[in-house]
């Protein structure tokens, strides 16, 4: 499967070994890195990774920190926000590229925007899938979230060490499944998403690792946008690595509030928000008075996407990036 995607190669960065995918011209406009979220890898770009250099485009997709290809430290602290941007930053550096246009989805999306702030002069623009600029919560976002969702709520649940990789390594087969499917056509665009607040005495929201163990994909109604050998891809890859690197990201949100109190939060590049109309944890909604914070902004919605826009709306994605990207490096 990796044939669709270009020669993997691996650069040094911030003390680890990162595996890289590149494609593409080199030309005037900045190089568009590719910022995969949670449960993917840089495969995830694979559509974009192969049309964007037809728009003469030059493309940079990392496996990152814990995942696919990339090397996985063994300490949670060596997946802060701080790390995870260093390890971008590092990445230009090793290809000798000044300044990169960062295109993040799910987690990836939380790293790029932070990214422009704490690297701005390596940051010529931002393109956000899903994922909005999230300003610093007043509050730890873990308590937060406790509250407003539960214990089960699978941020929260996150937190335990080792129960919710376990549960999700145990048959990587059923959870990839449950993750990598579009929604239903007769499902309703979400509305409030991690903003949820359930009444007191209420189910957890989100509730991931209950869901991941109640699964039956052999009676799951959802159409899959994966073909076979796609899917076993992903079951193959997260087989061999385990969630641990994956799910230390999140175990991180605690401290990288903590270390946050000084960044400055204003995204004065030029920046694109593709929003997918039924994603139901971060929907539309999510990305309301991001003008507040990122003054340079354009929006577009991907209507009847779920969570995994880029693959499964990959040519309106692609095309989008592409006219952003032409209108604004002239």
């Amino acid at each position: 499967m990796t044939a669709e995607m270009p020669p993997v190669a691996y650069v040094q960065t911030n003390g680890i070994r990162m595996a890289v995918y590149e494609a593409g011209p080199a030309a005037q406009k900045p190089p568009i890195v590719l910022c995969h979220g949670f449960p993917e890898l840089a495969f995830s770009w694979r559509h974009q990774i192969r049309d964007l250099p037809k728009r003469g485009l030059r493309v940079l997709a990392p496996d990152q920190r814990g995942y696919g290809l990339t090397e996985a430290p063994p300490t949670v602290e060596s997946y802060d926000i701080e790390q995870l941007c260093a390890d971008l930053v590092g990445l230009l550096d090793a290809k000798g590229i000044d300044k990169a246009v960062f295109c993040g989805h799910d987690w990836g999306g939380i790293v790029v925007w932070q990214l422009a702030m704490r690297h701005p002069t390596r940051v010529a623009g931002v393109i956000g899938v899903n994922t909005p600029f999230m300003p610093r919560p007043p509050a730890d976002p873990i308590a937060i979230m406790r509250k407003r969702m539960g214990d089960e709520m699978y941020i929260v649940h996150f937190q335990k060490p080792g129960e919710a990789d376990e549960v999700l390594g145990a048959d990587v087969s059923k959870t990839m499944n449950l993750f990598l499917r579009r929604p239903m056509e007769t499902e309703q665009p979400a509305s409030a998403g991690l903003a949820t607040e359930r009444k007191e005495g209420d189910l957890s929201v989100f509730p991931l690792v209950a869901m991941v163990q109640m699964y039956d994909p052999a009676i799951d109604p959802r159409e899959k946008f994966l073909s076979d050998a796609e899917m076993a891809f992903f079951v193959d890859t997260f087989t061999r690595t385990g969630f641990t690197g994956a799910i230390n990201w999140y175990r991180n949100f605690t401290r990288n509030w903590e270390r946050s109190a000084d960044i400055v939060e204003r995204v004065d590049q030029p920046s694109l928000m593709i929003m997918a109309e039924k994603d139901a944890v971060l929907p539309p909604s999510s990305a309301d008075g991001m003008e507040q914070w990122v003054p340079n902004l354009d929006r577009y919605l991907v209507k009847g996407s779920g969570h995994w826009t880029q693959q499964e709306k990959p040519d309106e994605v692609t095309s989008v990036i592409a006219d952003w990207m032409e209108k604004t490096f002239e």
